[in-house]
């Protein structure tokens, strides 16, 4: 049994939605991302899913639909009961809003859960099947599955975290921030390497993300603007934790943002670990301290 179900996983991880899904984009996966930063960092490994004692999983449940269109999900959660419930947490995946798969988050959904939280990893539309703000819709409908479903998984509901790496990363700050009246739905944010501005002076996004917002910031600034999670900090911001590689594109905005948090009296941690790819929390040596990390800001926060 536990050899079947790992085979499960790893199936997961390695070919998610691949069946399914038109317009796909595969140029971002972690086999690619291996060859790629292997060339600098000899030394790392791929993080994989395991069988880890104390947590259940479903896979690919539907969360939404639309005409010709399901999107899915993976839910990973502790095995024992909670009185109170398990704060959760949303997690979204990399790829530069066109290409990557939810399977790339089970390793680190599989720790949180792992640490008492209830792991949701959702996929979502991309730019090449839909532009901006498609992508944000998909999530919040996400996070109102787990709202719907939070007693079959014991989530409580006032403890609810939104997790991205990259392109994820911008999404989930995106989601946390853009809020002008309470209650917000999201309560905490944990950015992994995503960008906090479009239109900043150390920003180097181009045509991915012009692909993905339907135009070129000269074309439609406002929107460059708007999918900015810069440009929507306010006192309903909820509490936000920044995990950086050593590679200074990927920080844009992130200082202006933790200013404004400041200003707002809104808590903040921010983390950059030296001499690390972007795509640092694919690979050993540096996804337990990520996860270390985002544990203990979760708990902090949450428990």
């Amino acid at each position: 049994m536990r050899v079947v179900l790992l085979f499960a996983l790893f199936t997961s991880f390695c070919i998610s939605a691949q069946k399914k899904e038109v317009l796909r984009d595969t140029s971002f996966t972690v086999h690619s991302s291996f060859i790629k930063e292997r060339k600098k960092y000899p030394f790392i490994r791929i993080v994989k899913p395991e069988l880890v004692k104390g947590i259940n999983f479903n896979t690919n449940v539907i969360y939404t639909s639309y005409e010709n269109r399901s999107l899915s999900l993976d839910v990973f959660h502790p095995s024992r009961n909670s009185r109170k419930g398990y704060p959760a947490v949303l997690l979204i995946h990399g790829g530069g809003w066109k290409s990557g798969d939810k399977s790339q988050c089970i390793p680190f959904a599989q720790q949180l859960a792992k640490n008492g939280y209830v792991a949701v990893t959702a996929e979502y539309r991309l730019s090449p099947e839909a532009a901006y703000p498609a992508a944000v819709i998909d999530l919040r409908a996400a996070l109102q599955w787990i709202k719907a479903h939070a007693h079959s998984y014991a989530v409580d509901t006032a403890r609810i975290a939104v997790l991205g790496f990259s392109a994820g990363g911008q999404l989930a700050a995106l989601i946390g921030t853009d809020c002008t009246s309470p209650p917000n739905p999201v309560h905490a944010i944990v950015d992994i390497d995503g960008i906090l501005a479009f239109q900043h002076p150390e920003s180097a996004e181009g045509a991915t993300a012009a692909l993905w917002l339907g135009g070129t910031d000269e074309e439609i600034p406002e929107v460059w603007k708007a999918a900015s999670p810069l440009s929507h900090v306010n006192t309903f911001t909820p509490p936000a934790l920044f995990i950086n590689s050593s590679l200074p594109r990927f920080h844009a905005g992130r200082d202006d943002m933790i200013t404004r948090m400041n200003d707002l009296k809104i808590y903040s941690e921010v983390h950059t670990l030296p001499d690390t790819p972007h795509t640092f929390w694919l690979f050993h040596p540096w996804f337990d301290s990520t996860v270390k990390l985002t544990v203990a800001f979760l708990d902090r926060i949450f428990k």
